[in-house]
């Protein structure tokens, strides 16, 4: 047998590290492009099966064709949006890379399109009211739960809009403003963050510290996990966008007198600032001991009637002492502190926070996900009420912290794995079934499927397709 001299054996060696990098980064964009197919078809599936003039019904049946009559609820609507902004994500990046198929150009103009139809229509959830909270009585219009018969004409007051609805949005908004430039995205999510941080509960205690906690609405006074801490990431992402600028911010607080005073600040240090305050709450009141979260902080003293103070003959809401962490641990609340402590880490350097990012997702993925419960070899996710939405939460978690923590590749897999299957073997008219692993009911009438979870699955195709093009 000839002999291959030293010198050209130790060459080719050396190579073998670049061509195998070369052939994985191949594959990651092969698999990507086939993401982002399965992203932009479902998306159109789900907009032609749940869209209507009348606006985004909750439920359809792929099997008996019946689309339910209740209508999706702001938050639901939002998930479209979501979808949207995730695809048009993954086609931006694949466009800076260099493709030139049409179809993806094709695409990222058609869903630019559909982005800003959501957005118009979005306005039929909108609703103006006048609202006493710690530090003022102001008018605002924001986004209640229910759909109006008009633009601008829903129920907002009282329990009829929520924090967290607010937060969803604003979440998107911001990314919106980062993809496309529009300005007007950008506006709208400052306002809402406005109107949410007035949420936050300023009052203070015997020590003179803030109480803090954004409760659920401005008609409750529990304090949830989900009116918290999706907030973190955005208002990190606003002090990025105006990190070396001078735009300045006034906002109102409470001095230990309990007067209501004005200050000003830099927007970059005032966004930071409270998206530090809202994480250090969220981490010191509802952290369990198995390190994910409670559902919220109960317990209302004595009741949990929204009570009101008059100080120097100005009507304000006053605290409501709040004794009990309670409540089911659900993934997007582990999802939005995974975020929310990668970003921070990304604008602070401050080790604490990817500490706990590193141990929220260790955790998290112990805690939900359950090898071989449906499948050999497949993790099973939770899957009751809104399981579906919230785990893609809990996706974007995992991959806001990959570049920092490699070791969630594990975790964001298993999400592909299970999108694998689900369209390999259930896809049905564009649609997957709830029961990504175990499939549709043999009942084909009480296969209703929410019409947010279609989007949910839709942008997590999208977000599974990003994260592959920068790996």
């Amino acid at each position: 047998m000839k002999k291959i001299p030293t010198i050209l054996l130790l060459y080719g060696l050396s190579l073998f590290p670049l061509f195998a990098e070369n052939s994985n980064r191949e594959d990651n964009t092969l698999r990507a492009k086939q993401n982002i197919r399965k992203s932009i078809a479902m998306i159109d599936s789900a907009m032609t099966h749940h869209f209507t003039d009348a606006g985004m019904a909750r439920y359809y049946n792929p099997y008996t064709n019946a689309l339910s009559e209740e209508k999706a609820s702001v938050w639901m609507y939002t998930s479209a949006i979501e979808a949207v902004n995730a695809a048009i994500r993954a086609l931006s990046t694949l466009k800076q890379q260099g493709e030139s198929d049409p179809y993806y150009n094709r695409n990222l103009k058609r869903c630019g399109k559909l982005l800003s139809q959501l957005y118009e229509n979005l306005e039929f959830y909108a609703g103006t009211f006048t609202l006493t909270s710690y530090t003022q009585t102001k008018q605002w219009t924001v986004y209640g739960v229910d759909r109006g018969q008009s633009k601008g004409t829903a129920r907002v007051d009282g329990i009829y809009n929520v924090y967290d609805d607010q937060q969803w949005l604003i979440r998107e908004m911001i990314e919106s403003y980062r993809l496309t430039g529009n300005k007007k995205y950008l506006s709208k999510a400052e306002y809402l963050t406005e109107y949410v941080l007035d949420g936050w509960d300023c009052t203070l205690d015997e020590n003179a510290n803030e109480h803090g906690g954004i409760t659920w609405g401005p008609g409750y006074t529990t304090k949830h996990a989900c009116s918290n801490g999706p907030m973190i990431s955005p208002l990190v992402w606003l002090s990025e966008l105006y990190s070396g600028k001078n735009d300045t911010i006034t906002y109102l607080y409470i001095d230990e007198n309990g007067n209501r005073k004005t200050a000003s600040s830099k927007k970059s240090d005032y966004y930071l600032k409270f998206a530090e305050k809202i994480y250090a709450w969220q981490k010191n009141h509802l952290l369990r001991k198995d390190g994910v979260f409670y559902d919220m902080l109960g317990g209302c003293v004595p009741d949990c009637t929204v009570a009101y103070e008059t100080i120097n003959g100005l009507t304000y809401r006053k605290h409501t002492p709040l004794k009990d962490a309670v409540g089911k641990a659900f993934t997007y609340n582990s999802g939005t502190m995974i975020s929310g402590a990668a970003n921070l880490y990304a604008s602070t350097q401050n080790d604490t926070y990817i500490e706990d990012a590193k141990q929220l997702s260790r955790s998290s993925f112990a805690c939900f996900a359950k090898l071989g419960a449906t499948l050999p070899q497949y993790y099973t996710f939770p899957s009751e009420g809104f399981d579906h939405w919230f785990n893609g939460v809990l996706l974007r978690g995992y991959a806001e912290l990959y570049p920092v923590f490699p070791e969630t590749e594990t975790y964001i897999d298993s999400f592909q794995q299970n999108l694998d299957y689900a369209c390999d073997h259930f896809l049905y008219k564009g649609v997957l079934p709830s029961g990504l692993l175990s499939g549709w009911k043999a009942n084909h009438g009480a296969n209703n499927t929410e019409g947010m979870f279609s989007f949910a699955f839709a942008g997590e195709y999208a977000v599974l397709a990003h994260h592959l093009f920068l790996k």
